[in-house]
C-alpha cells in the first residue's frame, strides 16, 4: 500500500518548508509514504523550499490555476504515482499532522472511501464569529444536499481511496471542498469524517478575504452542484415557488372583487400571475429536460471513469520533476 500527501501551495516559500518537515514519512498501514507538492504557478522560490525540506514529487503548474486546479492536478499526478490512499492538507501547516494515521484509518478499515478531517470549526478561536455561524450554516446546507454526515464541510484535510479519487470532478476553479462533498454524496461513496487537530495560524485566509464573497461563491457552488445531480427538486420547487406566488395574486384579485372594489383597479395582478405561471410551467419542463441529461452526464461519468482508470494507471517511474536553479522561484 502506497500513501501520498499531497500539498497545493502558491507562493509559500516561508511557509511550504515546515508544512513538508512536519509530514510522517511512515503511518501504519502503509509500505510507503511520499509527499507531492503542487507548485501553482507560484512567482517565489516555493518549489525549491519543497524540495529542499524533502518533498519527493514536485508538480510546477505553468500559471496559476487556483485551489481547485491545483488539488485536481495533484489528485491525478498521485494516480499515475500509484496512490493507493491519498491525503490533502495545506500549505500553511494549518492542520496537524500527527492526524493523518487517523484521516485514514477508516479507509484501510473499509469504512469509508472519502475522508474529512473534522476542525469542529465552531469552537476554533481563530475564527471570527461570523465565519464560525457561516461554517455552520454552510456544512448543515451541504449535509442536506449530500446526504453525507460530515460536521465540516470546507475541511481541506481529507484522505481518499484510489477509487474514490478516480471518481471525483472538479469544475470550480476557486475551492473543491464543497463540490466534491456533493459528488461523494451523490456518487453513493462512503464518506465519514473524524476530529483532528489543528495549528494556530501563521497567516490569514488567502482563498476568501471578505465573508460575503465566501457566502456568494460556496452558496452558488452549491445551487450548481444540486442541480447538476438532482435537477427536478431544484427545478421543481423553483416552479413551485412561482405558482404560490401567482396564485396569491389570484387570490387578491378575487378578495377585491368580492368587497366590491373595482377590479379593473387590480388587473395588473392578473396579468403579473400570468406571467409568474407561465414562468413556472417553464421551470417545470427544464426540470423535465434537465432530469434528461442528466442520465447522458451518468453515461458519461462512467466513460471518463473507464477512461481515467486506463489513463491515470500506475506507470512506476517516479513523476518528471527538475531540480530547483540558483534563481528564485524557478526549477
Amino acid at each position: 500500500m502506497k500513501l501520498l500527501i499531497q500539498i497545493p501551495a502558491w507562493d509559500e516559500e516561508e511557509h511550504i518548508g515546515r508544512a513538508v518537515s512536519d509530514l510522517p514519512r511512515s503511518v501504519p498501514g502503509f509500505a510507503s509514504v511520499e509527499i507531492l507538492v503542487i507548485d501553482d504557478g507560484s512567482t517565489d522560490a516555493t518549489a525549491r523550499a519543497a524540495r529542499e525540506a524533502g518533498a519527493d514529487h514536485i508538480l510546477r503548474l505553468p500559471i496559476h490555476q487556483g485551489l481547485a486546479g491545483a488539488w485536481k492536478a495533484g489528485l491525478d499526478a498521485c494516480l499515475r504515482l500509484g496512490a493507493d490512499v491519498i491525503v490533502s492538507t495545506d500549505a500553511d501547516s494549518q492542520y496537524d499532522a500527527r492526524a493523518i494515521s487517523d484521516l485514514v484509518a477508516p479507509i484501510l478499515r473499509g469504512e469509508a472511501e472519502y475522508v474529512v478531517g473534522d476542525r469542529d470549526p465552531g469552537t476554533k478561536a481563530d475564527f471570527s464569529t461570523l465565519k464560525r455561524l457561516t461554517q455552520r450554516f454552510g456544512s448543515w446546507v451541504v449535509r442536506r444536499t449530500s446526504g453525507t454526515e460530515v460536521p465540516d464541510a470546507t475541511s481541506g484535510f481529507r484522505a481518499l481511496s484510489r477509487e474514490a479519487a478516480l471518481k471525483l470532478n472538479v469544475f470550480s476553479r476557486m475551492t473543491y471542498t464543497i463540490e466534491t462533498l456533493i459528488q461523494a454524496g451523490n456518487k453513493e461513496m462512503a464518506v465519514s469524517a473524524v476530529k483532528v487537530r489543528t495549528n494556530p495560524p501563521v497567516r490569514p485566509s488567502r482563498l476568501f478575504r471578505k465573508a460575503w464573497r465566501y457566502v456568494l461563491i460556496q452558496g452558488a457552488n452549491i445551487l450548481r452542484m444540486t442541480a447538476l445531480y438532482k435537477p427536478l427538486p431544484v427545478f421543481f420547487g423553483f416552479s413551485a415557488l412561482l405558482v404560490l406566488a401567482g396564485s396569491s395574486l389570484v387570490v387578491r384579485y378575487i378578495y377585491f372583487v368580492i368587497i366590491d372594489q373595482n377590479p379593473r383597479g387590480h388587473v395588473q395582478s392578473l396579468l403579473l400571475a400570468t406571467v409568474l405561471f407561465l414562468a413556472a410551467v417553464t421551470s417545470f419542463l427544464t426540470g423535465l429536460l434537465a432530469d434528461l441529461i442528466s442520465i447522458n452526464r451518468t453515461l458519461l461519468e462512467d466513460i471518463l471513469l473507464r477512461l481515467r482508470r486506463q489513463e491515470l494507471r500506475p506507470s512506476g517511474e517516479p513523476l518528471e520533476t527538475k531540480q530547483p536553479a540558483d534563481s528564485a522561484g524557478t526549477d
